[in-house]
């Protein structure tokens, strides 16, 4: 999805504008429910795209790009005959087939985040808690490259211009709503160094200024807390075949989370810490203090 938003309105999908990722999930959501409406089963339903009920699970969760063929056996399947309902269907699979900008870049990126990056660009909310390092989203360049340089030794300036590209999210018009609570250790780790470090505060105070950011520091003083399994990120759409979803990144992978139970578990343990931390207006106050005081090796 480019920087600029397009204007169109698609009240049959209104995932439409929302980027590659989300479309394939949309049409693979509104797919399934035609299946479950007509009473056909996976089996059933592969059967009839010469595939198998694995390939109708990897479509119906957005995991692959539709053929126009499958999608046009698939239609014909669940009796979608009228030609100007398919042909939104058909639109929708050549928009959901598009690359997204992020894809340039898919020697560097590992599967597992390129679909991540697909859904933070489409979501309209996105809440994160991180425990050593500054949100991605908020990192400046200097600071970016520290962080990447720990764990990759090539491509360090691609690797930093995917993270730039990433948040021009929060630039966008129609900007999602970004609210982070950054854990003090975070704050005081001196990646980079202390001028990096100084800067990457700078610029976090600058950030909360903007209306769609929120930023809350949870500090030492809170103890311990309920987050202690690690960073992870709740993203919200507007549509409505998508749930909320949770992120949590590994060492080599990640896993998503979309059931309700564990949307809802994550979700109380982010509101819980969101209590615990610092407001925003206090976190601000903080994040200033933090610049005032000297730090080891100035």
């Amino acid at each position: 999805m480019t920087n600029d938003e397009d204007s169109g309105d698609n009240a049959e999908f209104p995932a439409a504008e929302r980027g590659p990722t989300v479309l394939r999930i949309a049409l693979g959501s509104r797919l399934r429910q035609l299946r479950e409406g007509c009473g056909i089963s996976r089996e059933a339903a592969g059967d009839a795209i010469r595939g198998s009920h694995a390939k109708i699970s990897r479509l119906e969760l957005g995991r692959t790009g539709f053929k126009e063929r499958d999608l046009h056996d698939l239609l014909n399947l669940y009796g979608v005959v009228e030609p100007a309902e398919r042909e939104t269907y058909f639109e929708l699979a050549r928009r959901a087939n598009d690359p997204g900008w992020w894809q340039h870049y898919s020697d560097l990126l590992p599967a597992w985040f390129e679909t991540y990056i697909g859904l933070e660009q489409a979501a309209t909310t996105i809440r994160t808690y991180e425990a050593q390092f500054v949100p991605g989203l908020l990192q400046t360049a200097d600071y970016a490259r520290a962080v990447i340089q720990l764990g990759n030794t090539d491509e360090t300036e691609r690797r930093v211009a995917i993270r730039m590209r990433r948040q021009q999210i929060l630039y966008r018009a129609a900007a999602p709503t970004l609210w982070a609570v950054i854990d003090e250790n975070a704050l005081r780790r001196p990646v980079g160094g202390v001028e990096v470090l100084r800067e990457q505060i700078e610029h976090l105070v600058a950030m909360a200024d903007r209306p769609s950011i929120r930023i809350q520091v949870l500090p030492y003083a809170a103890g311990g807390h309920s987050a202690a399994g690690g960073p992870f990120s709740i993203l919200r759409f507007p549509e409505p075949e998508l749930p909320d979803i949770v992120y949590t990144e590994q060492l080599t992978s990640s896993l998503y989370f979309d059931k309700q139970r564990d949307v809802e578990l994550y979700m109380s343990v982010m509101n819980r810490i969101s209590v615990e931390a610092l407001s925003p207006a206090e976190s601000v106050r903080f994040l200033r203090e933090l610049l005032t005081e000297p730090q080891s090796g100035e």
